[in-house]
């Protein structure tokens, strides 16, 4: 099937419209939002199908002015059961968690409900806090610690809501809850493995002595392996602890020296904040060069395409024609830069 499209006349007077409302910057994507409303009702589309569109977009846009002040702080996503107790090791962990991370300047999302998700707004300090609930008959109201300063956005839909839970952070602290955390956690690992997000640091955070994420350890390892349907190294991406404070390292440390990637052309770059010398380049060749589908690691400046962005033109580069299928390990590559003497 392809895409359908609207009469030139139609199109014309979307274009006035956005005319007339002063819109300016990213036209093309805006046209496009409009021209797939307009096409919803001249398909007759059934109306739970424009119901679904409808509200997703409208959440979507609530959730976007919410995290928008704040795009310029790191941000850490805290997933757990909404049914831990207060006087629970995990409550305290989390709030504990949240604490020393805002302490750092991070500020942390929650699903805004009760359990873990109220222990670590606690610990994070309403302003520091940001909310993405979800409107269930049993959980109505966000709870007390983000919704004091109105930080927090209500959703209808698990989709939407996900994807504000997992769009605006630099990192991943799961703490052990029931099928809701279950279905995140391997969200976030499905998105790490298959290159569908960037790289990210992802958090097993258990109690003190607690033996929940290194059971999945162990069925990963007995079952998910053995049978082929992941590879061996899949679960090294996440670090599974019951430490708070080597939880914090992990989140904290993986942007230590690595700051960002894009993709130019089938040419991956990557940003760093300290230069590399040519010798660690040789030795990251001589340990990762199988990841290239040809040519190698290689140092760089600023490519053309990034100066007409100005992104982050200031700060040196690593560049490779990296393999596609190989994307999952690039998390290891990244490690790698952390760890380099140059980077202090």
């Amino acid at each position: 099937m392809t895409d359908a499209s609207l009469d030139p006349d139609l199109r014309d007077r979307i274009s006035a419209l956005l005319d007339d409302a002063g819109i300016v910057a990213e036209r093309g994507l805006i046209t496009r939002m409009l021209q797939t409303s307009l096409l919803l009702g001249i398909e007759d589309m059934d109306r739970l199908d424009l119901k679904i569109a409808s509200a997703a977009l409208r959440e979507m846009h609530q959730a976007f002015r919410l995290f928008r002040p704040f795009e310029t702080v790191p941000k850490v996503t805290v997933f757990g059961s909404a049914r831990t107790q207060h006087d629970d090791p995990l409550y305290l962990h989390a709030r504990d968690v949240a604490a020393a991370l805002s302490a750092e300047g991070w500020m942390v999302v929650t699903g805004a409900g009760p359990g873990i998700m109220q222990a670590a707004a606690e610990g994070a300090g309403s302003k520091m806090s940001l909310g993405v609930s979800i409107r269930l008959p049993f959980e109505e109201r966000a709870n007390a610690t983000v919704s004091e300063e109105a930080q927090v956005v209500a959703m209808k839909y698990f989709f939407t809501r996900k994807l504000m839970l997992v769009k605006e952070s630099r990192g991943f602290i799961c703490l052990p809850g029931g099928f809701g955390t279950m279905d995140e956690m391997f969200e976030l690992l499905t998105l790490q493995q298959t290159g569908k997000a960037e790289p990210t640091p992802i958090v097993l955070l258990d109690s003190p002595g607690g033996s929940f994420w290194q059971g999945l350890k162990t069925y990963v390892d007995d079952h998910l392996v053995p049978a082929g349907v992941i590879s061996p190294g899949d679960m090294d991406r996440v670090l599974i602890t019951d430490s708070v404070s080597d939880a914090v390292a992990n989140i904290t440390g993986f942007w230590h020296n690595y700051d960002s990637l894009r993709w130019v052309g089938d040419r991956l770059v990557l940003r760093l904040v300290h230069p590399p010398t040519d010798a660690e380049v040789a030795d990251l060749n001589d340990r990762f060069g199988d990841l290239c589908e040809h040519g190698r690691i290689e140092r760089i400046e600023a490519l053309e395409v990034e100066r007409a962005d100005d992104d982050v033109i200031e700060l040196p580069r690593l560049a490779l024609h990296l393999e596609q299928r190989r994307v999952g390990s690039l998390f290891r590559l990244i490690r790698a830069i952390n760890d380099l003497p140059s980077a202090g």
